[in-house]
C-alpha cells in the first residue's frame, strides 16, 4: 500500500517539477517588458506571457503560458494549442538599451537590464 501511495504522489509531483523553472538560465535575458511599434510583449520569470499587438482590423491582447524555447524562438499557449514567436534577433545590448526582434518587430526593453545580464 505504501508503494502505491508513493507512486501516486510521484505521478502528481512530476508535472510540477517540469514547471519549476519555466525560463532556463540561458534565456533569462528574454524576461522583461518589451515594446515596439504596435506591439508589447511581457515575459515574467514564472513563464507567464502577456502579448498585445495592434494591426489594422486586428487587435490581440493575450495572456498565455510559456511552453518552451526552440533555439531563439519560444512557444506559448495552453494544453495542445501553441503559437511560436519567431525571434530573428535575440536580446542584445545596443548602447544603453536592450533590444530584440520578434515576429519582424524590433522591441526595446522598457524595464531595465535583463535578469542576470552584466552591465
Amino acid at each position: 500500500m505504501h508503494t502505491l501511495r508513493a507512486a501516486i504522489l510521484a505521478a502528481l509531483l512530476l508535472p510540477l517539477a517540469a514547471f519549476a523553472d519555466p525560463v532556463p538560465a540561458d534565456k533569462q535575458a528574454y524576461v522583461g517588458d518589451w515594446q515596439g511599434k504596435d506591439m508589447r510583449l511581457q515575459l515574467n520569470k514564472e513563464g507567464k506571457v502577456k502579448y498585445k499587438r495592434d494591426r489594422p482590423g486586428k487587435k490581440l491582447d493575450l495572456s498565455l503560458d510559456l511552453q518552451g524555447f526552440d533555439g531563439d524562438n519560444f512557444d506559448v499557449g495552453f494544453a495542445l494549442v501553441r503559437s511560436t514567436f519567431v525571434v530573428s534577433k535575440p536580446p542584445h545590448r545596443e548602447g544603453d538599451k536592450w533590444k530584440m526582434t520578434v515576429d519582424g518587430v524590433e522591441l526595446t526593453r522598457v524595464d531595465g537590464a535583463p535578469a542576470g545580464a552584466g552591465q
